[in-house]
Parts: structure tokens; sequence; C-alpha cells
């Protein structure tokens, strides 16, 4: 790592902070097929297996649909559908032929897809199983077609182009293949580094959704790097991965598609709604040599099968010298099992990481570790591997990236993370006003999250500056390090905090199934929450002490990433 610009500035593999040598994205692509043509490449678990040269023969078939259906390069194809092995190539194919890719949130409701579609000025939208049952066509009238992603046939087509293309698709295909298709058929659009290459829809906790605009510098720089880091440390002999986050945020899409199939790895995805007890069963058939996840999976996983165990005779054996290294191992290789037992590492991303679990998992030796980032970043920002980790950081600046905290002492005093190089966006689409806002005259994209920085480059995220609250004596309060706090305390499950007025309160969805276990009553819950309240408020300054816990029994509403949409709480109390 070489400092540049100034001492609080991080930059690493920036030559004098200029572009490096700029690759491309779809000759990658190219070249990941033809030298893993026989190996597999994308399951469905407990489903069919498409092997390398399979994916390409069905990129090829869906190139021969856009060109037969009169689609352009550069035109909008927006994807809406589960994680699945179609839907993998269908996003690589429109990439591949040079379109726009506009990945959609399965999750979102059916205005919002209208809203992104129409929005995106898409051509054609890929629909998934459920989700096709779930729109009103009507509602996007720009669209040409829509396709059904299992098995691309057409649910609504608008031209007579498209509907010829699709029931003479094969017959197209055998008139270009006679005999059969081959390596040295491939031959990708030759994408240009600044070139646009997907619009991906923020879905963050302030309700409005920004269209940020990715160039293909921005996928291989993030690809690039993270082969670098990861590519020389799994194990060659077990290469198969499990696929939980959404491929349409970019952080599933980065880290764990597109990462894990440059690698030539074996990608399963879990094509069903990923429940910590289907997630830790598909972990236990696929033995995955690397995870990659959010904290609310680890932290349920850990809650749920481990904590349980650590009753008060084993943790006074951890602390006994000479004997507590050996409980240690013995419960860093059990919860290393749980998780297939072959993994490399966890890496943790898109929000922050429990400190009870991150601590816990630290202490075992356990191989973990917290990346930062954003959709506006493709996403990385900042990563180290395990071996590198310091708790409660998440990790130092990625390749190709600058980072600096704009604060006059960043060690000490928090100030907003900034940061540029290959990995940030062109802006947001139709939307300069926005852009204007976050990106200044200097290239610097600023973050709105708030952070300190080590001397030797480390970054630790203190939350958003938006969700910065202003204690009664003016101090600055940090939401995020409260809740951090609050959410390792007995029978919580989540929380947040809310301000009303100049006091702070805390909103508190409890733990409803241990508390059921345990034959507990509303207000025995409360009693519960009254002695957290005792206990939380020793640990805080003054100024941020908690004025109650207010019991919320449901689920906090999350977006997909599992951050808590916490602009739909702000009148809860």
């Amino acid at each position: 790592m070489r400092v540049c610009s100034f001492d609080i500035t991080f930059a690493q593999n920036l030559d004098d902070c200029a572009m490096v040598d700029k690759p491309s994205f779809n000759i990658m692509v190219e070249e990941t097929i033809r030298n893993n043509w026989e190996k597999d490449a994308l399951t469905d678990y407990k489903g069919a297996t498409l092997q390398y040269h399979d994916v390409a023969r069905k990129i090829e078939k869906l190139h021969i649909l856009f060109e037969h259906s009169g689609l352009k390069q550069g035109d909008k194809v927006a994807l809406c559908g589960r994680n699945s092995s179609a839907w993998a190539c269908a996003f690589l194919a429109t990439l591949t032929y040079g379109a726009v890719a506009v990945p959609v949130q399965h999750e979102f409701k059916p205005d919002q897809v209208y809203e992104i579609v129409n929005h995106s000025e898409a051509r054609l939208l890929f629909v998934g199983d459920v989700v096709s049952t779930t729109l009103d066509y009507d509602k996007m009238p720009h669209l040409e077609g829509v396709v059904y992603i299992p098995d691309y046939s057409l649910v609504v087509s608008r031209t007579e182009q498209l509907t010829y293309a699709r029931e003479h698709l094969n017959e197209i295909y055998g008139i270009k293949y006679p005999k059969y298709f081959r390596k040295e058929h491939i031959h990708y659009y030759a994408d240009s580094p600044e070139e646009l290459a997907l619009i991906n829809y923020t879905s963050g906790t302030t309700g409005f959704s920004k269209g940020v605009m990715l160039p293909y510098r921005c996928m291989w720089s993030n690809i690039v790097y993270l082969k670098r880091v990861l590519g020389s440390r799994l194990d060659p002999n077990n290469r198969s991965v499990l696929a939980i986050l959404p491929m349409a945020h970019m952080y599933g899409l980065s880290c764990e598609f597109l990462l894990q199939f440059f690698m030539g790895n074996h990608i399963f995805f879990l094509t069903r709604l990923p429940s910590p007890t289907i997630i830790q069963a598909a972990f236990t058939d696929i033995h995955p040599s690397i995870i990659v996840s959010v904290p609310l999976v680890i932290e349920k996983i850990i809650r749920k099968k481990v904590f349980p165990l650590l009753n008060s005779r084993i943790k006074m054996l951890m602390k006994m010298p000479g004997i507590g290294k050996k409980v240690r191992e013995h419960l860093c290789q059990q919860v290393m099992d749980i998780m297939g037992g072959k993994a490399y590492e966890v890496i943790v991303g898109g929000a922050g990481l429990s400190r009870e679990i991150e601590d816990f998992l630290v202490s075992i030796g356990f191989p973990i570790t917290v990346g930062y980032g954003t959709t506006e970043t493709g996403p990385m920002i900042s990563y180290s591997d395990w071996h590198d980790f310091v708790p409660a950081s998440c990790g130092t600046v990625a390749d190709n990236m600058e980072l600096k905290v704009l604060s006059n002492d960043p060690e000490n005093i928090p100030g907003e993370v900034v940061t540029r190089g290959l990995n940030v966006m062109l802006g947001y689409f139709h939307n300069e006003e926005a852009t204007k806002a976050v990106i200044d005259e200097d290239g610097w994209f600023h973050t709105g999250d708030l952070g300190k920085m080590s001397p030797d480059g480390h970054l630790f995220i203190m939350g958003r500056i938006k969700n910065m609250l202003l204690g009664s004596n003016g101090q600055n309060v940090y939401p995020e390090e409260i809740e951090f706090k609050l959410n390792a305390m007995t029978l919580v499950a989540e929380s947040l905090i809310i301000q009303k007025g100049d006091k702070l309160v805390g909103l508190v969805h409890p733990d409803l199934e241990e508390a059921s276990n345990l034959g507990f009553t509303e207000d025995d819950l409360q009693s519960v929450m009254n002695e957290n309240l005792k206990q939380l408020n020793k640990e805080l300054p003054s100024f941020c002490k908690l004025s109650e816990i207010k019991l919320h029994n449901t689920e906090f509403e999350k977006t997909p990433k599992k951050s808590i949409k916490r602009y739909l709480y702000q009148n809860a109390v």
C-alpha cells in the first residue's frame, strides 16, 4: 500500500493516483469459459448442473434471440427473479451482447418493478417463476417482450420480430452451427472501460431508489481485485460455492456469482428462500470453499447452533491457560463443521456484524472477515483477508481505489468516508442532481458513511451520516453503536434507536421463539428489557443513554441486503 496525496488518504495499486491498464470484462468471460469448458459451472441446488460449455451455448442462443428481435448494443434488458442458473446465463448473455443489464430485486413490490423497468427504458424483461404471476405487464408499456427465465419462453411479445426469433430459435441456431458449437465460436462484444454495463437500482434505507450506472471498468476492476486476493488461497481441490445472496444486488452479483464464475468454481444457487436452516443443510451438502454472507445469516446460525453450547463450564475452560486453547480450537472446528467444514474464510458485508458474534468468532480463531462497499462502487471499497482482519474494522482499501476519511484526526474523530478510482459509478441514471450531490469535482464519491481510519489504513465504519442523532447536550450520537450493544443482550433479536424529542428510545423486536420456549408473557419480556436498559445505560456515556426500551412485535422491514429500513420507523414511538 502506498500513501497518496496526504497522510489520511490510502491508495492501492494506483500509479500516481491514475488509472491502471484496462482489460476487458467480456474477454474475461470468453477466456473463463474456454479455460473451464468441461468443468461444472452452475447448479440449481438439488437440481440440474450446467458445465461451462453449456453456459456458452445458452449465451449464444440468447444472443441469437437478441439479434433477431432487433435488440441493439446499449439497449436495456431488465432481469427480475430468484437466483438460478438461468438467471445467471441471461445476465452474462446481456453483457456479452453489449446490452445494458438492469437487475431488479425479486422481493420488490410490483409497483417498484414497474417504476424501475419504466425508468430504465428497458426493452426486454426476464421474469422468474414467482414474479411472473404478480406483474401487470400493461403497466410497462415500453417493453417489447417478457421472457420467462426458467426456459426462456415468451410471456409477452409485442413485436413480430421477437415472436419469430423465439419460435425459430433452435432452427436459426442449427443453421449457424450445423455440426456443433465449439470454443472457437465464442466471440463476444468488445466492451470499452467507460461504457455502461449495468444499471443497479439502490434499495437502501432512505426509501428512494436511484439507478446506479456502472461501467465495464467497474465490473472487471472488482473481479480482478478479488481474484488476486482470494484466488491463490482457495483449495484447488474444493471449488464449490453456495450462492445465498440475491444476484440482483451488487454484493451477491460480484462476490458470489461473478468472482466464483471467473475463478472457474462450481456455483450452487439456492432457488428457495434462504432461511438459516436451509442454508446450513446446503453447507453440509456442498462443503463450500468460501462463504460470502450478510451478518443476519451468520448471526442466526451462531446464536441458534453455537451459543446454546456455551455453558458456564465451557466459558470458564476457555479462559484457562493451556486447556483454553484446546477448547477454543474445538469450538472453532464445531463452527466450521456447521458451515460445511472446508471454508477458507467467511466474508461478511452489506451491514455491520454484531460485536458479540464477531468477538466470539475472533476469540476462537475462526476465519471471519468483514468487507465494505456500496452499490455505487460495484461494490468493493475495502476488504482484508482474515489473517489481516482487525476486529470492528472492514479491511483496507481495494485495488484501483483511493480512500480517505474527511476528518482532521481520522484515527479518533469520525468523518465522512470518501473514495475514488476504477470502481466508482458513472452516476445516477437520469438524475444529474443526485450525481453531483455525491461525486465532487475531483472525482471523490461521498459514501454518506461515517468512519475512522487507523494509521495502517484499516477502516472502521461508525454509521450513516443521515442516521446520526444529536444528544441532549449537542454531542453526536451514532445509533448503530448503541444497537450493536443492545442486540447482544438477553432476548433481543434486533433493535432500532429512535429519537423522541431530546430523548433516545430503543425499539426492540424480541426473540419470540426463545421467549415462547421459556413461557414468557409480554409483561415478562418487558421486564427483561427493563433490566437490559439498566445494563446498557451503565455502558453508555451520559449523552446517549436510553430513556426506555419499547417492544416491537414484528420483524423490522429490511432491504435485500438485510439493513433495516429506518425511515419507516421514525415516528414509531
